[in-house]
């Protein structure tokens, strides 16, 4: 494998692991302070750490992969032809890679009765939100999330704000989606935690959904916001 290729996937590997870390950390947090008789970051604290530890990191890893660091998101780029198919199965398995082993960092690190009870930050179904809702609400609010993606950081006429844009729309949608299904918008985001805690309910929400959502919002920006080809002379 040549640099030019393993320099991404390692990005995406380490970019995920660490939005991971910090993100499914912070739901982690809350039951751990809780245990020892403080006070959590609640959901604004769980949503801006996801929001902020995102932000820096697409600024950080932007320029080596494109800091997909979500299996939704790459998606998109190949229905926008921005990445090839052969690479984005690449770009998933380092995600994969990235968020299991922040899933396993966390069960080592913290103990087990502070990780049990929301099974190391592992996207859920809120009371009363069946399947079917669940999918819709990831759908939503994955298509938010590619819609800043693709007009902030693929279309060349985006205002040059590093991921600012990008953590600010994840921590928009967790404030909204994080009590009613984990607000994840990433397939991986659940697979990482899911896997150390052995927590499979209703898995299928958090890969229908974003990749739906995913997908919707990558067709309609292809083909009706994104800017018209240049004109080809006869």
């Amino acid at each position: 494998m040549t640099g030019r290729i393993s320099a991404p996937l390692v990005a995406e590997t380490i970019g995920t692991f660490l939005f991971f870390f910090v993100g499914a950390g912070s739901v982690v947090l809350n039951d751990y302070l809780s245990i020892n008789g403080g006070s959590g970051p609640g959901l604004l604290g769980v949503a801006l750490a996801h929001g902020l530890a995102l932000a820096v990191l697409v600024s950080a890893f932007g320029a080596i992969s494109g800091a997909h660091f979500n299996p939704a998101v790459t998606l998109a780029m190949v229905l926008i032809g921005r990445i090839r198919i052969s690479a984005a199965i690449s770009y998933v398995g380092a995600q994969a890679v990235g968020a299991v082993l922040a899933g396993f960092s966390l069960r080592t690190i913290f103990p087990t009765e502070a990780w049990q009870p929301s099974s190391i930050g592992t996207p859920a179904l809120g009371p009363g939100i069946s399947a079917g809702t669940g999918i819709a609400i990831e759908a939503i609010l994955t298509a938010l999330l590619v819609f800043v993606v693709l007009g902030t950081a693929v279309d060349r006429r985006a205002p040059t704000i590093g991921g600012l844009a990008i953590g600010l729309a994840v921590a928009a949608d967790l404030l909204l989606g994080g009590p009613l299904t984990g607000g994840a918008m990433n397939p991986a985001r659940w697979l990482g935690p899911a896997v150390a805690s052995g927590a499979f309910d209703n898995w299928y929400v958090w890969w229908v959904g974003p990749g739906i959502g995913a997908a919707a919002a990558a067709l309609v920006y292809r083909g009706v916001l994104a800017e018209p080809a240049e004109p080809v002379d006869a």
